[in-house]
């Protein structure tokens, strides 16, 4: 019994634990396992605020992933998490981190599971979806308010739907549901939607996808499911509007709860602050990377460059150190 218990306290080692299994997470695994780091990935299952693979595998398409002409989030967030398993060094774990503590030289992360010691730490946790703050909003979440297109789209064939917000992410949510539903209202504060060129010119073109403009929703009704919205203003002569489902884009949240806690230094929009030369934080041996970080330009491809500077930043600290593990 002695022996199993030294063997698993030693299996809870690890030179490099990464918080969040996104891309740029997924990415800082693999470059770590090149490096020879035994290195740990925490993320949650899908539908909670880490998911693996991130965000990014609700997209639906992607065209601006150099060597992928055409890729959805999906298939390239498995591409990338099949690369980084390859590497005997890699574990994932689909645990959800809870705390994280320094301790002496090195730091603790507590999931539900257990708990795990790291020599660096690197922070991917991403975003998640701004919920619909609004009378009834949170009601009927799961029960006709939804936040992902690609996921949910296919349950409302031929009714009624709507998005709120007016980015070029909720531009591409209208044209998924479009697909699908056979209305599809874009429900927009302010005066003109803010698509890219390309999103907006299928968007005039298609006869099923309707802006509303210089307008809230102030309110979800329904019984069981969503019915209708209550806008701010009248829309075709009434502030109520008939529907079967709600999309929400109107951004995300950045997740540096726990980064914060541990005394690492954020904006003030809550974006973990680096050193985007390397990826580090104002505490030794804890990085960033990804949409979590205060970078200005967030994509897959960015988050992971970062990832990989991030996790050589790691290696090249750790060995001035002296508390590498794995060689």
């Amino acid at each position: 019994m002695k022996e199993k218990t030294r063997e698993k306290k030693e299996e809870d080692k690890y030179d490099f634990i990464i918080i969040g299994a996104g891309v740029s997470g997924l990415a800082a695994a693999m470059y770590g396992a090149r490096l020879g780091m035994k290195t740990l990935c925490l993320g949650a299952s899908h539908g909670s605020e880490m998911p693996i693979g991130g965000v990014i595998t609700t997209t639906n398409i992607m065209e601006n992933y150099p060597g992928f002409i055409k890729i959805s989030g999906f298939e390239l967030a498995e591409k990338i998490k099949e690369h980084a398993l390859s590497y005997e060094l890699v574990k994932i774990k689909e645990e959800k981190a809870l705390d994280v503590i320094k301790k002496d030289k090195n730091f603790i992360v507590k999931t539900k599971e257990g708990e795990y010691l790291g020599k660096v730490i690197l922070f991917a946790t991403g975003t998640m979806w701004r919920k619909l703050d609004v009378k009834g909003g949170k009601d009927f979440e799961n029960r006709g308010i939804s936040y992902c297109a690609i996921c949910d789209g296919p349950l409302y064939r031929n009714k009624i739907v709507a998005i709120v917000g007016g980015s070029d992410s909720a531009i591409k949510e209208a044209l998924i549901l479009a697909e699908h539903a056979k209305k599809v209202y874009v429900i927009y504060r302010g005066e003109n939607v803010r698509a890219e060129p390309i999103n907006l010119e299928q968007v005039e073109k298609s006869e099923k996808i309707e802006i509303i403009n210089k307008a809230n929703v102030v309110e979800v009704k329904g019984k069981d499911f969503v019915e209708s919205v209550i806008l701010d203003r009248e829309f075709n002569g009434s502030k109520e509007l008939k529907l079967n489902g709600v999309f929400v884009a109107i951004g995300h949240v950045v997740l540096s709860g726990l980064a914060k806690n541990l005394g690492v230094n954020v904006s003030e929009k809550g974006e973990i602050i680096i050193n985007h030369k390397t990826g580090e934080t104002n505490i030794a041996g804890v990085y960033a990377a990804g949409d979590v970080t205060d970078k200005q330009f967030k994509q897959a491809i960015t988050g992971v460059a970062d990832g990989c500077t991030a996790a050589y930043s790691a290696f090249e600290f750790s060995k001035k150190k002296g508390i590498y593990l794995a060689v």
